[in-house]
């Protein structure tokens, strides 16, 4: 992202009677993108139309040259056309990539200046508006990168560098019986107690969550299934799904459940802080 502008809108920025408005750029990570502006009209910018919309309000844009985190927060009325609540619970605007840029909007052929570029963070429903939390690019130095050393695995459960073939330990389950969208049943699943504890269930097509993921917190012998959130739609007697086992990432069980000790991530014969603290 550029941070240079043309000099016509330079000069324009300096004057009194500038006619400037904000635009607005989202690309959802299934590749769906939105656009919109505060203009009173709708602006074509690089061949996409930035649709004029009163329904939001963002928070000031403040950047500096330290490596402070500079977030912005985006509030807006939820619509139908766009940005709906069913989206939303769903995930689909999780993590999606923002731009902000300023425009003349009597004059596009001044180019632009761009003023953000991040990641939607938190994403908050509130009485049918949303509040969602825009993380700058700095906000990335805050988060770990590489791999660290532990005694635990730091593979994902099939992954490349995992290499266990997941379809071997996926069942599919019909939901038998259910206490919440959070805590049901699946009686026909006769493993034992915690086989999927740490999984991952996926709703099939023709349910209200057709298509969508939840880890599991706990499995309880008998198919009491107990996730770590509740699914964001309803969830029924009848609805069936897939499930995978978990992996606590201990080398006990990756040779125990999964016999691929060879492929183990961690390193389980580090020293823990007892040895350190106790100086043996």
């Amino acid at each position: 992202m550029t941070l240079s502008i043309s000099a016509s809108l330079q000069t324009h920025l300096a004057d009194r009677r500038s006619t400037l408005c904000t635009c607005w750029k989202v690309t959802r990570r299934d590749g769906e993108i939105f656009t919109f502006t505060d203009c009173r009209r709708d602006l074509v910018v690089d061949a996409l139309t930035y649709i004029a919309s009163s329904g939001y309000s963002a928070s000031a844009i403040q950047t500096n040259a330290a490596l402070n985190v500079d977030n912005l927060e985006i509030q807006g009325a939820l619509s139908d056309e766009s940005i709906t609540e069913t989206d939303m619970l769903a995930g689909l605007w999780d993590f999606a990539e923002i731009e902000i840029f300023m425009v003349n909007y009597e004059d596009l052929t001044m180019g632009k200046m761009n003023l953000r570029k991040g990641n939607l963070g938190e994403l908050r429903l509130e009485r049918n508006t949303f509040v969602a939390e825009l993380r700058g690019l700095m906000q990335r130095l805050q988060q770990a990168t590489g791999y660290i050393v532990s005694p635990a695995c730091n593979a994902n459960l099939g992954d490349a560098r995992c290499g266990v073939n997941l379809a071997l330990f996926t069942s599919a389950g019909t939901i038998t019986s259910l206490v919440s969208r959070r805590l049901f049943t699946a009686s026909a699943l006769a493993q034992a107690t915690d086989y999927f504890k740490g999984g991952k269930i996926t709703f099939d097509v023709g349910t209200d969550n057709e298509g969508l993921s939840m880890e599991v917190k706990n499995f309880t012998s008998g198919g009491i299934i107990e996730l770590h959130q509740p699914m964001p739609f309803t969830v029924t007697i009848g609805d069936t799904f897939t499930i995978h086992a978990g992996c606590d990432k201990s080398i006990e069980t990756c040779l125990a459940k999964f016999n691929n000790v060879v492929n183990f991530r961690g390193f389980p014969h580090v020293p823990g802080m007892e040895k350190i603290a106790g100086g043996k």
